[in-house]
């Protein structure tokens, strides 16, 4: 009986020190468990830092683009200002080409003015002289007259 007894309770302790391996086994296997789960939540929280990073590298490349584009804009304005200028300039030739056609068209007039008075010079003169001629004549007939009367 004795032996059956001891024999019993080895078994029991065997039992005993069985369940408290499986419960020590359990409980590292939870905290090997927990341990993996902090692992896998770090990963996360890396993996979320990754994508706040790729955000904020999407955010600076909007923005470089944004800028690229306003620059863009800034010079398409510029381009815009000198054809502006560039037209200005060509109107302030045409109003000068103007001008000077005007100018041209004044000194002709004031050709055809001198021709006109260098006509009438002319015409005066010719007078002149038709009047001399008539004098002339005029003076050869008195003196015809005169010597016919002495």
């Amino acid at each position: 009986m004795v032996s059956l007894s001891l024999r019993s309770m080895f078994d029991i302790q065997v039992k005993v020190y069985n369940q408290q391996l499986d419960v020590s086994e359990k409980g590292r296997e939870r905290e090997r468990e927990r341990e993996r789960e902090r692992e896998r939540e770090r990963e996360r929280e890396k993996e979320k830092e990754k994508e706040k990073e790729k955000e904020k590298e999407k955010e600076k490349e909007k923005e470089k683009e944004e800028k690229e584009k306003e620059k863009e804009k800034e010079k398409e304005k510029e381009k815009e200002k000198e054809k502006e200028k560039e037209k200005e300039k060509e109107k302030e030739k045409e109003k000068e080409k103007e001008k000077e056609k005007e100018k041209e068209k004044e000194k002709e007039k004031e050709k055809e003015k001198e021709k006109e008075k260098e006509k009438e010079k002319e015409k005066e003169k010719e007078k002149e002289k038709e009047k001399e001629k008539e004098r002339k004549k005029r003076n050869r007939k008195e003196k015809r007259e005169r010597e016919r009367l002495f």
